[in-house]
């Protein structure tokens, strides 16, 4: 399981001309999923994003996390992230998880992600055609893989 996240000021996803999210400050997490992620990889994943000090405290110092400052977030999923480009200009996508598998691991996320924030978490549309508009904070933008716990 892949995450991008992303500090935002301002995230909304959009799907048919119609806004189906939007926050006004916390993070946007792009999530890709692969066929051998596991509750674990939930688990561990939401954990390491809401208590992640990428916040800035009374002094501006990134010491707070999401889970200090009252922020929202919004999941987006993405098999995109799982692309190779190792072989010509056409990205493959065979690592990426396929719905049957995905969506569960998905929505089991998100269902942690909501019991580890303590609030709703907002969501795009698995497998939709998503606008994701957002004003990234700092910058700060920050991939975690489970697959890199160590």
């Amino acid at each position: 399981m892949k995450a991008v996240i992303q500090r935002v000021s301002k995230a909304s996803v959009t799907i048919a001309d119609i806004k189906v999210a939007s926050i006004k400050g916390g993070l946007l997490i792009f999530l890709g999923i692969v066929g051998d992620d596991t509750q674990e990889d939930i688990n561990w994943l939401s954990n390491k994003i809401v208590n992640l000090r990428i916040f800035g405290d009374e002094n501006e110092v990134m010491n707070k996390a999401l889970v200090n400052t009252n922020g929202d977030a919004i999941v987006v999923s993405q098999f995109t992230l799982h692309a190779s480009t190792k072989k010509g200009n056409r990205p493959s996508y065979t690592q990426a998880a396929k719905p049957d598998v995905a969506i569960p691991l998905y929505e089991s996320f998100i269902t942690q992600l909501e019991k580890d924030l303590g609030k709703k978490v907002h969501t795009g549309k698995f497998g939709a055609d998503m606008k994701v508009d957002l004003l990234n904070d700092g910058p700060v933008t920050i991939i975690i893989d489970t697959k890199n716990k160590i």
